[in-house]
């Protein structure tokens, strides 16, 4: 007995290091490649810039997409994801320590796979280099160290009734959910999850009269202090911004709702999705009906528990941006935290529906990672070399997608850019002359600023005629440019504005072509990159907010 046992350890342990570190190959040969994306570039502008928090974001995103370049002294789309592939490994194996913690350790590895295998999960936590991949390391050692808190005891029958005791666990607690917070405002999210929790479960009600929640609280608060103090300094324009998000601007629509449910079903990939929206109201339709129901739930240290206190910490998110669907756009990765969560519950159930049919919940698991992988593998190869792509000469089959039609051709190769000015006299002598170099849209300075950063220190802005600065309004101040020269860059989809042409014409004393730089795919041009010299910022360019 002791040996099967042994031998099931070890086979459990042999399947945890293949998925973290067969994981991590996969997701490091994805991140390698694919070239990087805007809002990637535009948090490497955030490491150049470094400060105690900024217009649209918290801090930490600034130095985990800064770690690689810090470190290797070489700026490209792999070093900036660096810190993400890091985390997610951290957060993958903290997330399996939860549910070990919380379920058992067969649960602990159907969730860690469940987690390994999403698609969402494993390029928007842990390739992209995005404020979520710190959040989620953070939101899962939130969720680790709360299982250890309000679940010390084992779970057996007999210790399942053991008094909980509020312990030193819980300043730890507030740091870690102040972490959160510091790489993204869904942390507040989570930190009023736990709170909920411990309103909601009888034994655990205790905490708000404990010494111990309240130095956490106290801990809280100075961690989010780079937050504060930043907003204090700028108007607290950071809150005033992500609070206009939940404002409705038009009628509300359940069609949206229910588009917003479907397509994070398809990010999470079907087989993946269906199964932990079912768990998730399943067990939070039987948590409602045990509340109004006469049975008292031991609340010990049982499944129930265990659910309540994951259902604290994930549904408010799922069930709020699916509701706000109705009335904005809501991108992918904002509800995913929620369902991150939800991988514990889904891992749990796949223990039962093992001991049913072991054979049909491998073949779910190992069915679903190969069709990832594999769709996952084609998009790479169609972004980088457009084997989709028509023409091209990598196509398959002649191709069929148009690259106009494609917007994967919008993403620039910083490599064939930064070659483009590297080639040029013509380029390199602008680059020499200019004082700085502005852009008409934010996202774009980040692509420009990592394939410029090794040939020459210059300073990028915006000047954007809708006056969507983000970032750049903080980074500069409007009049610090006047009388100087400066460089305008720009892609193939915004050439042809006459409007911005018209603007900038104002504002410099001349605007004239220096050259273009072509990108190409599958040997097509599929960008082109224009570059303008333009003499003498005659007045500031006006800022709707910023310094």
């Amino acid at each position: 007995m002791q040996i099967a046992q042994k031998l099931l350890a070890q086979k459990t342990n042999l399947s945890v290091f293949f998925l973290l570190f067969g994981g991590l190959l996969f997701r490091g040969f994805l991140a390698f490649w694919l070239y990087p994306t805007f809002d990637e570039a535009y948090y490497y502008l955030y490491s150049l810039h470094l400060d105690w928090s900024y217009f649209d974001h918290p801090v930490l995103v600034a130095l985990t997409t800064g770690f690689g370049p810090w470190l290797t002294g070489d700026v490209s789309q792999f070093t900036i994801r660096l810190g993400a592939l890091i985390l997610y490994t951290g957060s993958l194996v903290l997330l399996y320590l939860a549910s070990k913690r919380l379920f058992s350790a067969k649960a602990a590895n159907l969730t860690l796979a469940i987690a390994t295998i999403s698609p969402i999960f494993l390029v928007g936590f842990g390739i992209l280099s995005l404020p979520d991949s710190p959040l989620m390391f953070f939101w899962s050692a939130s969720l680790y160290c709360a299982a250890n808190e309000f679940f010390r005891q084992p779970r057996t029958q007999k210790q399942s009734l053991v008094k909980y005791v509020p312990s030193y666990r819980l300043s730890y607690l507030g740091i870690l959910v102040g972490l959160a917070c510091l790489s993204k405002y869904h942390g507040f999210v989570l930190g009023l999850g736990l709170i909920g929790f411990c309103l909601t479960s009888p034994p655990h009600r205790c905490v708000v009269r404990s010494p111990w929640a309240w130095l956490g609280l106290g801990l809280f608060v100075i961690t989010i202090l780079p937050i504060l103090f930043w907003n204090m300094q700028h108007n607290w324009v950071s809150f005033s911004f992500q609070s206009q998000r939940a404002v409705p601007k038009s009628g509300y629509n359940l069609l949206s709702v229910g588009a917003v449910s479907l397509a994070g079903v398809v990010y999470l990939f079907p087989t993946i999705g269906l199964p932990l929206w079912w768990v998730s109201l399943q067990s939070a339709l039987a948590r409602i009906t045990q509340l109004f129901s006469r049975k008292s739930p031991n609340y010990g240290r049982d499944l129930e528990a265990c659910e309540l206190l994951i259902l604290w910490v994930s549904l408010p998110l799922i069930l709020g941006f699916t509701v706000l669907g109705g009335y904005r756009q809501i991108l992918p990765a904002w509800p995913m935290p929620g369902f991150w969560g939800i991988t514990l519950l889904l891992g749990q159930r796949a223990v039962i529906w093992e001991q049913q049919s072991r054979l049909r919940v491998r073949r779910w698991l190992l069915g679903s990672g190969i069709m990832v992988a594999t769709i996952l593998f084609i998009l790479l190869l169609q972004v980088t070399a457009g084997i989709l792509q028509k023409p091209s000469q990598y196509a398959l089959m002649g191709g069929f997608l148009p690259p106009k039609d494609d917007p994967s051709t919008e993403l620039i190769d910083i490599q064939q850019l930064r070659r483009g000015f590297a080639e040029s006299p013509v380029l390199r002598a602008a680059l020499e002359n200019s004082n700085f170099i502005f852009t008409n849209r934010y996202y774009l300075g980040g692509p420009i600023a990592m394939s410029l950063r090794p040939l020459a220190q210059i300073p990028i802005t915006c000047f954007d005629i809708g006056k969507d600065l983000r970032g750049f309004a903080f980074w500069s101040r409007a009049d610090q440019w006047l009388g100087k020269d400066a460089l305008y860059i720009t892609t193939a989809s915004f050439n042809n504005r006459k409007d911005l042409m018209a603007s900038y014409r104002t504002y410099f004393s001349s605007l004239i072509e220096l050259e273009t730089v072509l990108i190409r795919r599958g040997g097509v041009v599929t960008n082109v990159i224009y570059i303008y010299q333009a003499k003498k910022l005659l007045k500031p360019y006006p800022r709707s907010y910023g310094i």
